[in-house]
Formats: structure tokens, C-alpha cells, sequence
């Protein structure tokens, strides 16, 4: 106490300045209209600037949970669309509204790799959330992989960018379609085949899922043509496509589950064992 004391007799001069100072800048403030209104349009800049600066640190913390709430608003929507075109395609159909051939499961990416030769991805999302094996994997820009592995709360499975994974895709202009499949080079790029020279390909032609297999449903989007050639002595093109995922950014994805792939598989192993119609 004594040293503050002494502190303040030894500075009375310098304080009794800033006292001065302070009560004379109060004065001209609240006496004076244009000064009032100059201090007061300055510090609303100040107070705003603070604001504006809080609000951005805020909002980037929140990033994380405000993704998560996006991902799991695009996973109901894609649901609702699915349960409308499931309703309206067909008027046989009306009376089954929820009978949705395919489930959207929101899921963070906790694992995911792009620089070996055979790349798996890790979701936050298992069993317990309605994951299962063979479950179709896209990004809001495209398609990503398949499950393969599933245990409680987590889930793995096989990338696009993965040579033991092909993929069913189709030109969207033309129909014609082949087999999507990456050649361990650029993770960017994968390559797709059996589309014959007759098919018209041009450059920027967009390729999606082609719907013929129980992973994904038609229409989803995988890439476009960005290189083709017509290699002599063959009869389909080698064409690369690039791919509409950037699979160095992936942070949340839908995990599609086709609710009728049990009836699909029944079916074509009684037709494989010659069983069916029995």
C-alpha cells in the first residue's frame, strides 16, 4: 500500500494531467454538438470494428457445427426427394410413400488418404447408425466410395481413388456407359472404359452413376471428360475423367443405403441357381 502511495505522489503531476485531460475532453463532448456527434460517429466505428472482428473469430469456431448441421439437413432433404420421386414416378405407386429404395446417412470423414496405391476412408458413423457393408459413399460433388467394413460407431471402406473398386458410370448425354476405375496415378483423374469410337465424346462431357448397379442410385454425379484417344486396334476409347470430389478436402459425406438390396441379392442368387419362380 505504502509503495502505491508513494507511486502515486511521485506521478501526481503526470496523473493530475490525465484527470485534466479527460474532464476538459467530457466537457467539449457533451457542450458542443458537432464534436459529440464526430465522438460518437467514431467510437460506433471502433465498437463496430471490435464487434465485426468477435463475430469472425465466433463464426470460424463454429464452422465445425454448422457443417455438421448442413450435412445432416442435405442428408433429410435427399430423403424427402427420394420419398417424392418414389411417390409421384409411378400413380401405381401413390399409395407408398415411404417405400424409398434408398436411405441418406449424414457422416464425417475422421480418416482419408490420396497418395498410395490403394486408398480407404474412415467415417464417425457404424452399425448402430444404420451402416452396413457394400453402402454407396458421395460428397455434395460427387460420388466417393463403398463401405466395406463396419463396426459399432465407426465405418471403412474403399475410395474411388482405389484399383481394387470399380465404379458403373455412364455418359448423362448420350447413356452409353462402361466401368469408372483409377489407375494409381493422379488423384484427380480415373479412367473409364468400354465406350465405343461410335459414341460422339467431346471435351467437359459429364459422367454419373449410371443406376445399374444396387450402390448408387442413377444420376449422381462423378466427373467430366477432361482427355480421350482412340488407340489403334481396339475398339473403345481410353478416356480420363476428372473427378468432381476433391478428395483432399472431403470433411462430410452421405452414406447411401439401398433399403431393397436384400430383395435384389434373394433374386439374383435364385436366378444364378436356377431356383427362381420355384
Amino acid at each position: 500500500m505504502r509503495s502505491l502511495f508513494r507511486l502515486l505522489i511521485k506521478n501526481y503531476p503526470f496523473l493530475l494531467f490525465l484527470v485534466l485531460e479527460v474532464i476538459s475532453v467530457v466537457f467539449i463532448v457533451n457542450y458542443n454538438s458537432f464534436q459529440r456527434a464526430s465522438f460518437l460517429n467514431s467510437s460506433n466505428a471502433v465498437t463496430a470494428g471490435i464487434y465485426n472482428s468477435y463475430s469472425g473469430v465466433v463464426q470460424y469456431f463454429r464452422l465445425a457445427r454448422v457443417n455438421a448441421e448442413l450435412s445432416e439437413e442435405n442428408a433429410r432433404l435427399l430423403n424427402m426427394l427420394e420419398n417424392y420421386q418414389n411417390a409421384f414416378s409411378d400413380s401405381i405407386r401413390i399409395a407408398h410413400k415411404q417405400d424409398s429404395a434408398f436411405q441418406y446417412i449424414p457422416a464425417r470423414v475422421i480418416n482419408n488418404s490420396v497418395n498410395k496405391q490403394q486408398n480407404y476412408i474412415t467415417l464417425n458413423k457404424g452399425r448402430k447408425d444404420g451402416i452396413k457393408p457394400d453402402q454407396g459413399i458421395v460428397s455434395p460433388n460427387g460420388i466417393v466410395g463403398i463401405v466395406t467394413n463396419v463396426s459399432e460407431s465407426y465405418s471403412m471402406g474403399l475410395s474411388v481413388l482405389n484399383p481394387r473398386w470399380s465404379v458403373s458410370a455412364k455418359l448423362q448425354k448420350s447413356g452409353f456407359y462402361g466401368s469408372l476405375v483409377w489407375d494409381g496415378e493422379d488423384y484427380q483423374r480415373a479412367q473409364l472404359s468400354e465406350i465405343p469410337f461410335h459414341v460422339n465424346l467431346q471435351l467437359g462431357d459429364t459422367i454419373v452413376t449410371s443406376g445399374y448397379s444396387s450402390v448408387f442410385p442413377e444420376g449422381i454425379l462423378i466427373g467430366t471428360i477432361d482427355a480421350f484417344d482412340r488407340p489403334e486396334g481396339e475398339n473403345y476409347y481410353t478416356i480420363s475423367v476428372l473427378l468432381s470430389a476433391d478428395f483432399k478436402s472431403i470433411t462430410y459425406v452421405e452414406v447411401i443405403g439401398n433399403n431393397r438390396i436384400e430383395e435384389l441379392r434373394t433374386l439374383k442368387s435364385e436366378t444364378e441357381n436356377g431356383t427362381a419362380g420355384n
